[in-house]
């Protein structure tokens, strides 16, 4: 990495200072989105999108609620002009739905564009021409004022066409590479074109500046947009737009300084798709406002769909680490993590708590579509009991006391790391019914009866070896006095140690489960667990399972 001393800064400060955005924390406001996923984004794509898909694709942006769509470049290919007309035509476009084209500044492109959209009832025409330092130097080869020149004649001629067809048709323009070029020129171009046009508050221009090649560190970009929108004309009549790209990575960054920095509007495409690295990630600017109580206006609740479709739409996919959308990125494998979440959503039961602040995750992944038994917990080699413990009470409704959890974590561990996999609940679910509910390796019990006097009698029928025998002992209860018959009948001993019950749901009809502990002369405890309609039966069928696993001490 010696070539290093040949890069050097290709961005502008503004002339004056403009730091006011830094004194802002926060985004009040949803931004007006523009999607660019059928223009910029296809674009970009190995194989562009049919006329069939782009229709699809445009019809799930409406429903994702976008109100302002760039549908494409209408003069560049039949395939665009095509799309154009479908959607005009067989009147795809909603009232309240605006569509944006695209074309550059020159004569013949922007006559190509009025024709294909003729017959639209909302229509935002896109002109633009590049104003960077290396773009009239070693592109154009032409100075500041001819470069000006072909803003203004561009602009000029949109309202001709426009006045001429008696269309209220909005206009936008761009100095394309934006962040290139210096910003008290940038100002000038953009300053002739609004003169050409005079906005109006019934219709008003867009102005949108984009960091066509990301350039500088995102701060840059905000003083640049904050110079442009406290120097522009006819401020009131003008809605500033961002197209920020992602060369640096920080193409959110940039979208959300430029915002506090005064833009209005924000032109990006789902998850980022665009030339190079990408555009603005729209899904991400919206979930980041979400995720700090500020409604985005665009629907992402069902982020799943949103990966597929988009998936189907461009043949590409979706990280497993993309922020909200990625299938991992809600996943906590560690155990400390998956502890501290478990505990976070059981404090909110418990307490009653409304605002969202779990250890862990920034949004509730419901809100997102996001399964928590599935997407969030997940099990592995890396995982703990509270992980273990949060699949089985949330998927299952087994609330295990506190060391049969530790231990019941380390078997399901143990098995990930013998598997190298991970472990889905029903995996969990099936180690904890083999160990603890279904241990009965020595022996089982097929039947009791009970008799109250002084304490309690316990007549069993011990099942050992293919053989049944009737065992008849007493106790102080139930468990004590199936537990002293189990001790007489193999001539063990062990010391019952813990109890616990609760039903597996709240339902009139629903299961009990119980946990039995017995503990061996050497302290160490074994688990066992019992389900059944009767609570009697659960208890008993626990401690079957115990004493099997601590007769398996010996083995």
């Amino acid at each position: 990495m010696n070539n290093y001393n040949k890069y050097s800064k290709q961005y502008f400060l503004p002339p004056e200072r403009c730091m006011d955005w830094a004194e802002r924390d926060m985004i009040t406001n949803a931004p007006v989105w523009c999607s660019v996923d059928l223009r910029d984004g296809n674009q970009s794509l190995i194989e562009p999108m049919s006329e069939n898909v782009k229709v699809e694709f445009f019809k799930f942006l409406l429903q994702l609620g976008f109100k302002e769509i760039e549908v494409g470049f209408p003069a560049a290919s039949e395939t665009e002009y095509n799309f154009l007309r479908r959607l005009i035509d067989e009147k795809l476009i909603p009232d309240d739905v605006t569509i944006q084209v695209l074309t550059q500044a020159r004569e013949h492109i922007i006559k190509k564009t009025f024709e294909a959209v003729k017959g639209a009832k909302n229509v935002i025409i896109h002109v633009y021409n590049s104003t960077s330092v290396a773009q009239r130097e070693q592109v154009f080869k032409k100075d500041k004022t001819a470069i000006k020149q072909i803003a203004v004649d561009g602009a000029a001629l949109l309202k001709q066409l426009s006045d001429e067809e008696g269309a209220d048709y909005r206009f936008e323009y761009s100095p394309e590479s934006f962040t290139g070029t210096e910003p008290e020129y940038a100002l000038e171009v953009i300053n002739a074109v609004l003169n050409i046009w005079q906005p109006t508050a019934e219709r008003k221009a867009v102005i949108n500046l984009p960091a066509t090649v990301e350039n500088a560190i995102p701060h840059v970009y905000a003083q640049q947009v904050e110079y442009i929108c406290k120097n522009v004309v006819c401020r009131e009549n003008v809605i500033i737009s961002l197209h920020p790209h992602n060369d640096r990575g920080c193409g959110v960054a940039a979208a959300e300084m430029g915002l506090l920095a005064g833009a209005d509007r924000i032109e990006g495409t789902l998850f980022g798709n665009g030339e190079r690295t990408g555009n603005a990630d729209i899904v991400t600017l919206a979930m980041n406002m979400f995720s700090q109580g500020v409604d985005p206006k665009l629907d992402f609740s069902n982020m799943p769909e949103v990966c597929a479709k988009y998936k189907s739409f461009t043949d590409m996919p979706v990280s497993s680490r993309q922020p909200y959308g990625g299938e991992l990125v809600f996943a906590a494998f560690s155990g400390s993590h998956q502890d501290a979440i478990a505990k976070g959503m059981d404090w909110r039961v418990k307490n009653g708590i409304k605002i969202w602040n779990v250890p862990y995750l920034p949004i509730d992944p419901a809100d997102v579509g996001r399964v928590y038994e599935s997407d969030v917990i997940r099990i592995n080699s890396q995982s703990g009991k509270g992980g273990v413990g949060y699949v089985l009470k949330s998927g299952y409704g087994i609330d295990m006391p506190a060391d049969m959890k530790e231990q019941m974590g380390y078997l399901a561990k143990s098995v990930s790391d013998r598997l190298h996999k991970e472990l889905r609940s029903e995996e969990v679910y099936k180690i904890f019914e083999e160990n603890f509910i279904c241990s009965r390796n020595y022996f089982d019990i097929t039947d009791c009866r009970f008799e109250d006097g002084d304490g309690v009698k316990a007549e069993i029928k011990l099942l050992c070896g293919g053989k049944e025998r009737t065992v008849i002992s007493h106790g102080n209860g139930v468990i004590d006095a199936v537990s002293n018959a189990v001790k007489d009948a193999f001539g063990i001993n062990y010391t019952l140690t813990g109890y616990e019950q609760h039903a597996l749901s709240a339902t009139s009809r629903s299961k009990a489960i119980s946990y039995v502990g017995v503990q061996s002369a050497d302290g160490k405890i074994f688990w066992g667990a019992g389900l059944d309609d009767d609570i009697i039966k659960s208890s008993y069928k626990a401690l079957v399972s115990a004493v099997n696993n601590f007769m398996k001490k010996g083995e």
